[in-house]
């Protein structure tokens, strides 16, 4: 397979997966997210390191059931080589120590089958931030870092649609947190409901559970008179902007 240039802000993937209906399900899912493309598909894992050293792909999804050659020694094997990709696993593998191990060999994220795609595209949505954020060859500072490190970590909790409590939609959360994390201030209930498109109860619900996850700090402002105003800023914006 030839490589094809990409686009400008496009991010190339590749699958790995031997099941072709969850392919095809895993290109769909990947190609309806904006800024992302398949550039190819294995069938087990020899072939899809192959591909790795090929096609150079910014980064793969990758199944660990597996003929051939399985996720965990293809995995392995993309870190002994060193090879620059990415990796999100998607896998019905979900035994603890399958995901430790996982875990401790270095992968961006871990989407349990069966998924929707929701959970899909947050994971991408996370992996553009990600890359977004070091694309400069620079420096970089302290508080640079955790913000950083904070979006990829706590989007992967706040993105699991089980952890949210019902009546909380995981896509409406990515869009608080979004509009939070491009903010140099606090804001109010109002401000973020007008900013996403929500009623302000219904912000303030979001708002709240935020708080509680230790995601974002609440500022109560009392005035000279009338009742005193809450604001909320996302911890890694507002330290930011504090130590600037």
């Amino acid at each position: 397979m030839n490589k094809r240039q990409p686009q400008i802000n496009e991010y190339r993937v590749l699958l790995i997966e031997d099941d072709p209906m969850v392919q095809e399900v895993n290109r769909q899912f990947v190609e309806n997210v904006t800024g992302f493309r398949v550039e190819g598909i294995a069938g087990n894992g020899v072939e899809g390191l192959k591909l790795v050293r090929d096609l150079e792909p910014d980064l793969v999804f990758l199944d660990m059931f597996m003929p051939v050659q399985d996720g965990v020694e293809t995995l392995r094997q993309i870190r002994a080589e060193a090879l620059p990709v990415d990796v999100i696993v998607v896998t019905a593998a979900k035994d603890l120590p399958t995901v430790k191990n996982i875990m401790q060999k270095g992968v961006f994220d871990y989407v349990i089958k069966p998924f929707k795609f929701e959970r899909i595209a947050a994971a991408l949505e996370q992996y553009r931030a990600y890359r977004q954020a070091l694309h400069e060859e620079r420096h970089i500072t302290q508080a640079e870092l955790d913000a950083i490190l904070r979006s990829t970590t706590t989007g992967f909790v706040l993105d699991a649609g089980a952890t949210l409590p019902k009546g909380l939609q995981s896509s409406t959360m990515r869009q608080v947190i979004h509009l939070l994390q491009h903010q140099r201030s606090f804001l109010t209930a109002e401000e973020v409901a007008d900013g996403v498109g929500l009623a302000r109860v219904t912000a303030r619900r979001y708002l709240e559970y935020l708080v509680q996850s230790g995601s974002v700090r609440l500022d109560i402002r009392y005035g000279s008179v009338g009742r005193p105003v809450n604001r909320y800023g996302l911890l890694s914006s507002v330290d930011q902007h504090e130590r600037s």
